[in-house]
């Protein structure tokens, strides 16, 4: 039975960055895992390409309405944010993942660190919403920085 991955959708070269673009990884290319890709900013209705956003406040405090995410032009998104979050990990939760590889540093799915909201590419100790609510709900998270622990992961199982 093939592994259930959920995956920023960027790893798997769809052009869904906030400029546009995308952040293959060539580690991704495997037939035996089914990758569910997933873009929460896309899924928020915030579009490609779109402002630069980051963080404010921690991903609890976001959650929990005692904080924020804007985007470069001041412009309030965290509805944006959480509501795509959320829709992407019911995608998971239906599919049966029990991994997320994610976007790093990204304020949606970033894992440990995250930009720290002055747009001055300073990173802080933190998770992105995304995979705040991943971590959550009990799946294994990976950053897409971490290649060997990715190539663990996706590598074929041993036959017995």
């Amino acid at each position: 039975m093939k592994k259930k991955v959920l995956v920023s959708a960027c790893l798997l070269g769809i052009n869904c960055r906030y400029d546009g673009g995308h952040s293959y990884l060539n580690e991704l290319e495997n037939d035996d895992v089914d990758f569910y890709p997933v873009c929460p900013e896309e899924s928020g209705g915030l579009g490609t390409p779109r402002p630069k956003a980051e963080m404010q406040d921690s991903a609890e405090d976001i959650l929990s309405g005692n904080g924020k995410i804007v985007n470069i032009n001041s412009k309030d998104v965290t509805k944006e944010f959480i509501q795509g979050a959320q829709l992407c990990l019911n995608t998971g939760i239906e599919a049966g993942a029990k991994f997320a590889i994610l976007k790093s540093k990204s304020p949606s799915c970033g894992l440990g660190e995250v930009y720290d909201g002055s747009f001055k590419g300073k990173l802080q100790k933190g998770d992105g919403i995304f995979a705040h609510l991943c971590r959550k709900s009990g799946l294994s998270c990976i950053s897409s920085d971490n290649i060997s622990e990715i190539k663990k992961t996706v590598q074929k199982p041993k036959q017995s």
